[in-house]
């Protein structure tokens, strides 16, 4: 093996998974971002209905072209107050694994490219903080994103509360 070979090698093992395009946002002036594979399209403001008997941080649904989705303040899933609807205000429609939805966010900010020299471990908060729904932190632009992990975000208890919304809303 000649040493050019060797550095392709050892640099392919060096390329962090978490590398590549994110969809950046803000919730309550802080910046996160979303694997742009996971983003199907931005919308801005349009009427989300209430579902009654769903999580607080449900917002309810829209009609998209005919579909029914749920909506999911992040805001409130992260503890935080609700969104406030602004003409900033936009909805990103997320696919996951077990479903389309969409997540309310403050306003979005950009597409960047996040090098695996630009990602850091998320720190530890102690044994009571849990941050697995976190792939990291990005240092982009002098600035700092945490980059989500939009699959463990929405947990099944979440997936099960807006397949119930969109059922329900269906239903009407």
């Amino acid at each position: 093996m000649n040493n050019v070979t060797a550095a392709k090698e050892n640099h392919s093992a060096m390329v962090d998974p978490r590398a590549g395009k994110y969809l950046t946002f803000f919730l309550s002036n802080e910046e996160y971002g979303v694997e742009i594979l996971k983003v199907q399209e931005i919308i801005g403001r349009m009427p989300i209905t209430p579902v009654p008997l769903t999580s607080k941080y449900i917002r309810g649904v829209i009609n998209l072209r005919g579909k029914i989705h749920p909506i999911m303040d992040l805001n409130v899933k992260f503890g935080m107050n609700q969104t406030e609807i602004t003409d900033e205000t936009c909805m990103i429609v997320i696919k996951t694994t077990s479903l389309m939805m969409g997540i309310l966010v403050d306003k979005v900010s950009e597409v960047v490219n996040v090098a695996s020299d630009d990602i850091e471990d998320t720190p530890s908060f102690g044994e009571d903080v849990d941050t697995e729904y976190l792939l990291g932190v990005g240092k982009t632009g002098g600035r700092i994103r945490l980059l989500l992990d939009i699959e463990k975000v929405i947990t099944a208890y979440d997936v099960i509360n807006m397949q119930k919304a969109a059922v329900s809303d269906n239903k009407q």
